[in-house]
């Protein structure tokens, strides 16, 4: 039992950090799509989002929220990759590999979150201060 307890870790690292992913998805959805799509002439498309899909103007009315909650998200993520990294993965190959898999996933999707948080950022805050 006590050689399951990191691949256990690993897993909920894995699953928090698929929910920081889908987090920080939302600062794109609020912020860098709209933007996008607007900057590309495609203003009839984010039309038809919004009326489609209403609130995307509560997340947009509230961006300081869901940017706090995203950032929020992402130093608990990254303080459990830290805390994880210092774990050892089981003496068993099969399951040292499996472990090795999920750190270098987890790795991989906290980097897009983090990518991810970033551009709507810089869409959200930055952005309109270089049109203006």
């Amino acid at each position: 039992m006590r050689s399951n307890s990191p691949m256990l870790s690993m897993r909920k690292m894995l699953a928090v950090n698929w929910l920081i992913l889908f987090t920080s998805s939302a600062t794109l959805i609020c912020c860098a799509i709209p933007a996008l799509l607007v900057s590309l002439g495609l203003g009839a498309v984010m039309i038809g989002l919004v009326s489609n899909v209403p609130q995307l103007i509560w997340i947009s009315e509230h961006k300081p929220l869901v940017f706090g909650i995203a950032a929020f998200l992402l130093v608990l993520a990254g303080l459990m990759q830290w805390r994880s990294s210092k774990l050892a993965c089981p003496a068993d190959i099969k399951l040292a590999e499996a472990c090795a898999r999920a750190r270098k996933m987890s790795n991989r999707i906290y980097g897009i979150s983090l990518l991810a948080f970033g551009v709507g950022a810089w869409f959200a805050f930055v952005a309109p201060y270089w049109i203006d």
